[in-house]
């Protein structure tokens, strides 16, 4: 039996050095677009994503769905009649009507309802595009979390940010393609498990990077103390992991777990050229940062990740995904004990550096061509838990696109009365096609055969929402 020849040992019997590096991009190139036919389905309208993801489930009636239903019952029971069946993930004994304690306005041209409790995000509507009924399979945060990134309530299924780079491959060789920017308060539900590239080639995982650290990226370059790593040893170090890994890989032709490693210490060499000035904001303009809330209290961690986000869409990244809140029972959007005082306490970190960031690309003119996405897992139920809190809902919730090929001021969907359940369900396969679609692929030719399925990021469902594009 033979087996055809890996990637590594073709290039190296067919030159190396800098012409097999110029061959290795060709090759990578080639195998990207051969995954779509050789080409694009049609013309892209975004190049770039920018994903927002507010970990813990958002209320939905506290920020952008307003139900003047719960004010009028407030206090009353839930009942939402013909017999139907109420439910509570964590224990909401009497299921009380609980109103909104925040006041609404409608804001922009298009009239959006938006809450006290984003007052930057509402000088901005005219630029978004909402999906007013998105709906979760789960209640519970670890598969929500799975789900709205990788389509599936199960581990071990690729993010969409792995399929993105899986099908396009990198912009800037001296970037990652996908990037991480988590809340330095800890990872979310799921730890690594939300940016994993599955079955997909190992290198198309997410690059986690803590952008607020003074070492944003570990281990780019030795610590201050360790006096023993010159040059010089750096260069005998590599040429004995090239040996090593070289014998390995003659044995293991088809571990890309190997093939990952390589790729990431190629990549590592290439970004400790790159990747200091993208961190770099001391170039940043006054008025750019004062923008983003930089240098405030409440904002500046989630406006610096903002603000290094759309400096590396800028130098090529191609997928950026910053998350607002870490996994556990505080200080994320998971608001149980007191809507009142934690959901403004989350808002009032994010609601600036997010207005910030969608005026920064517009002015620049990048929101012509980059995607922004806004999203959490699930939303909030409209009866009380304890006092002031409300449990988990994945009956609706709302997100919202901006940019590239987005119709600004335009709505999809709707909630009942209660905001409990969706009247016209949107789930995350529908979103995951829209965004593959406004990057000029098509959801259901992006596909790996693995255990003998042909596997997609939408599973077998999903529709582009036409509604809002432009």
């Amino acid at each position: 039996m033979t087996f055809p020849i890996d990637r590594r040992r073709f290039l190296h019997h067919t030159g190396g050095g800098f012409g097999g590096l110029a061959l290795a991009h060709l090759l990578s190139s080639d195998t990207h677009a051969s995954l779509l036919g050789g080409r694009l389905p049609h013309m892209p309208k975004a190049k770039r994503v920018i994903q927002l993801f507010m970990n813990g489930g958002v209320s939905q009636m506290d920020t952008f769905d307003p139900k003047p239903r719960l004010t009028e019952l407030h206090g009353q029971a839930f009942d939402p009649g013909a017999g139907q069946l109420v439910e509570s993930v964590t224990n909401s004994p009497g299921f009380k009507v609980l109103q909104s304690p925040f006041a609404f306005q409608r804001q922009g041209q298009s009239g959006r309802w938006v809450s006290s409790v984003f007052p930057h995000m509402a000088g901005v509507v005219d630029e978004l595009a909402f999906l007013m009924s998105m709906v979760s399979k789960t209640n519970v945060h670890g598969l929500g979390s799975y789900m709205q990134n990788t389509g599936f309530t199960l581990p071990g299924f690729p993010c969409m940010g792995s399929w993105i780079s899986y099908a396009l491959g990198k912009v800037n060789e001296n970037l990652p393609e996908f990037v991480v920017l988590p809340d330095p308060n800890g990872l979310p539900y799921n730890n690594l498990g939300n940016f994993t590239s599955g079955f997909l080639p190992a290198k198309h995982q997410g690059t986690v990077i803590n952008a607020t650290s003074d070492s944003p990226i570990h281990y780019l370059f030795p610590p201050g103390e360790a006096k023993q790593i010159t040059p010089q040893a750096e260069q005998a170090g590599r040429e004995l992991l090239q040996s090593l890994n070289g014998k390995y890989a003659e044995l293991h032709p088809y571990d890309t777990q190997l093939e990952a490693r390589l790729e990431s210490y190629e990549l590592a060499a290439r970004m400790q050229l790159s990747a200091p000035e993208v961190f770099d904001l001391s170039k940043e303009s006054k008025a750019t940062s004062e923008l983003y809330g930089l240098g405030e209290e409440k904002t500046d961690d989630f406006a610096r990740r903002c603000l290094v986000g759309r400096r590396m869409i800028e130098r090529g990244v191609r997928f950026v995904q910053i998350w607002s809140g870490a996994g556990g029972p505080t200080k994320n959007w998971d608001n149980h004990s007191n809507i009142h005082t934690e959901l403004p306490y989350m808002a009032s970190q994010v609601d600036q550096p997010i207005a910030g960031l969608i005026k920064d690309l517009k002015g620049r003119g990048l929101l012509d061509d980059t995607l922004v996405v806004w999203t959490t897992e699930f939303g909030r139920m409209p009866f009380s838990q304890g006092q002031s809190g409300r449990d988990h809902n994945g009956g609706t919730f709302v997100s919202w696109l901006a940019g590239a090929g987005i119709k600004p001021g335009s709505t999809y969907g709707q909630s009942d009365e209660w905001g409990w359940k969706a009247r016209r369900p949107t789930y995350c396969y529908d979103l995951h096609a829209t965004i593959l679609h406004l990057l000029g692929i098509d959801h259901e030719r992006l596909t790996v055969r693995h255990h003998g399925i042909d596997r997609r990021l939408t599973d077998v469902h999903g529709h582009v929402i036409d509604d809002i594009l432009s």
